[in-house]
């Protein structure tokens, strides 16, 4: 099979990579750009675990083709700090122990962010329902929903 030739941008970089035209988008970011964040949960963009931001869209990226990145911008977990500085969402997650194992945290991460940017004033149900494809094992939501309510709020204030 040959190769696609894919130019993107992804966390604000210009990338060009080459995948197969059948490979997932997780796949790339992951195996061939050395971008581990996103994590494959199910697959099946069930679990939201592989969830990236792709035009503004919240999306899961075990569901898109690498090659359908052509042209587009490519937001990931990566991209979130800004050198050492965490990102308000990453510090209120730490704050409030909102992960365990960790598979699920860059998806909920992408997922709230997707979330503050077309609402920066959530409430707890907003924010429920903006995280609800988004599935944890391990810690229950209360506290990843705490955590993205104060990140609102340290957002606000910025």
């Amino acid at each position: 099979m040959a190769g696609v030739a894919v130019s993107t941008t992804i966390n604000g970089d210009s990338v060009e990579y080459l995948c197969q035209p059948d490979e997932t988008l997780l796949d790339v970011l992951r195996d061939r750009l050395g971008l581990t964040g996103a994590k494959e949960g199910c697959g099946t963009g069930d679990c939201g675990a592989c969830s990236i931001i792709l035009d503004d869209r919240l999306v899961c990226s075990c569901l898109v083709l690498g090659a359908e990145a052509e042209g587009r911008r490519v937001e990931t977990v990566e991209g979130m700090a800004h050198g050492e500085k965490l990102h308000p969402l990453q510090q209120k997650f730490l704050e409030h122990a909102a992960l365990q194992c960790g598979i699920c945290t860059p998806g909920f991460l992408i997922a709230a962010k997707d979330l503050l940017a077309k609402n920066p004033d959530p409430t707890e149900e907003e924010i429920r329902f903006g995280l609800a494809g988004n599935l944890c094992r391990c810690t229950g939501y209360d506290k990843i929903v705490r955590a993205v309510q104060d990140a609102a709020n340290v957002m606000k204030g910025a």
